[in-house]
């Protein structure tokens, strides 16, 4: 974006004199500004940010991306001189520059992340500027007893630090095991500036539930190396997890299962095919059909929830057969490195090579060509399994029906599966089911949920009796 021209016409000259006099004051810059960065591959997200004056005269700025669930990036950098407004990120390796107008209502600009995009910032109301509430976040004084832990792995390399909660009572309790979704995710599984499993711990704590939750490998507090495993790798740990706690006293050993989200779900399985005595599953938005599938089918729902033309669905579900393909039938790591590298040709650099790494990497040549069917028809245990209706990302459609068939096919007479109305792949109570709803949706996690999985676990568990 071409920076403004500094020629001064004599008949602006009061416009002029009045943008001058406004920026002079420290009051028209100072406040929440909002605007919506366009990315060179299409697609849309909000920034907002917050800049002060601080006691010492100088100028101090935050960032928010409400679509990504991220708030308060405290600037390293901020200054606004001559009207211009500068700030800088160092960690994001971003910074933006941008003139405020004469009105003060409006700050036009460049935002440079690896490539530079215009941004067109509006000042915002205060009270829309803050973040969304989370009503559900739990606050204590708790009923119950949380304990830091730390474990190992069936990978001698990797120990996993997290935290187990124990309901009142003497016990020994029944329990699950929580495996959260892809990515690399702490303990309580954040997202978003939402905790999904911190209140889903809560929740079945107090009704009597042991539950233990901890940080992915290489995580957090937890050790190991994220980038190099695979959903084996997962299952590894989550094998640990089940050995850590059938040596706890307070635990009953004879009741204790796993609650996996999204990959989590894909996860769950392969440890209770592995373990028989594993007395139980529940499955959130778990997937039943190869990882291949599931992204194309992903990719073509969110783009048509966002408005995108049929030719570029249609382009981008090109682009994805073109390196699954890739990926499936070259095990030499450097040509297929230049393969997804020549597909993605058109990206700028600095996306590019996020992209390539991604895409070549151990989790990605496994997670596409995984068929979870497989083991779904070995699976012996009690399954729960929910599904949002407005899922985007694990389409209930492609999996719930290939699920059912599965385990009908393992003999598996012990099985709920749920598709809960208006819910998204978080199941909060959503409008689109995009994932840049996320943030915006104050709830964490819908009751309806929240009721269903722990009614069954304290029916599955002996803690009730079935209806």
């Amino acid at each position: 974006m071409p920076r403004p021209s500094r020629r001064i016409h004599t008949c602006v000259l009061l416009a002029l004199l009045a943008q001058v006099l406004l920026c002079g004051q420290g009051a028209p810059v100072e406040g929440a500004w909002e605007g919506v960065l366009q990315a060179p591959g299409g697609g849309r997200l909000r920034l907002r940010v917050h800049v002060e004056k601080t006691a010492a005269g100088g100028w101090k700025a935050a960032l928010d991306s409400p679509d990504q669930g991220a708030f308060g990036i405290a600037a390293d950098t901020a200054s606004f001189e001559g009207g211009v407004l500068r700030w800088t990120i160092e960690k994001l390796r971003a910074s933006f520059e941008g003139r405020l107008n004469a009105e003060g209502t409006a700050i036009e600009g460049t935002f440079t992340q690896g490539v530079a995009m215009e941004l067109a910032l509006k000042r915002m109301p205060a009270a829309a500027a803050k973040a969304p509430g989370r009503p559900q976040m739990p606050k204590g004084p708790f009923p119950y007893r949380a304990e830091e832990v730390t474990f190992s792995s069936t990978d001698s390399r990797v120990t996993l630090a997290g935290t187990l909660t124990f309901p009142a009572g003497a016990g020994p309790h029944p329990a699950v095991i929580l495996i959260s979704g892809s990515g690399p995710q702490d303990r309580d599984e954040t997202i978003m500036g939402h905790k999904p499993f911190l209140v889903l711990a809560d929740w079945l704590t107090r009704r009597g539930v042991a539950v233990l939750r901890y940080d992915d490998r290489g995580t957090a507090k937890s050790t190991g190396a994220f980038a190099e495993a695979t959903s084996v790798d997962f299952s590894n740990d989550a094998v640990g997890a089940l050995d850590y706690l059938k040596g706890r006293k307070e635990i009953d050993g004879k009741r204790i299962g796993f609650l996996g989200h999204s990959e989590g779900g894909l996860v769950a399985p392969m440890v209770a095919v592995r373990r028989p005595e594993v007395a139980f599953v529940v499955l959130l938005a778990g997937t039943a059909v190869p990882g291949s599938a599931v992204m194309l089918a992903q990719g073509e729902a969110i783009g048509k929830a966002a408005g995108a033309p049929e030719a570029a669905l249609a382009q981008n579900r090109r682009l994805q057969e073109t390196l699954f393909e890739a990926v499936r039938t070259t095990p030499d790591p450097e040509e297929l490195r230049k393969k997804v590298e020549e597909a993605l040709s058109m990206m700028p650099e600095a996306q590019r090579a996020a992209q390539v790494k991604q895409i070549t990497g151990p989790w990605m040549r496994f997670f596409i060509t995984y068929d979870p069917a497989v083991i779904l028809r070995r699976l012996k245990a009690p399954v729960l399994a929910l599904f949002g209706e407005l899922d985007l990302q694990v389409l209930p459609e492609q999996n719930a029906p290939v699920l059912e068939a599965a385990l009908r096919a393992a003999g598996n007479e012990q099985v709920e599966i749920h598709r809960l109305a208006g819910l998204n792949h978080l199941f909060q109570p959503a409008k689109t089911g995009t994932p840049q709803e996320y943030a915006t949706i104050e709830q964490t996690m819908d009751e309806r949920a929240l009721e269903l999985i722990a009614g069954w676990l304290r029916r599955t568990a002996g803690l009730e009796q079935a209806p």
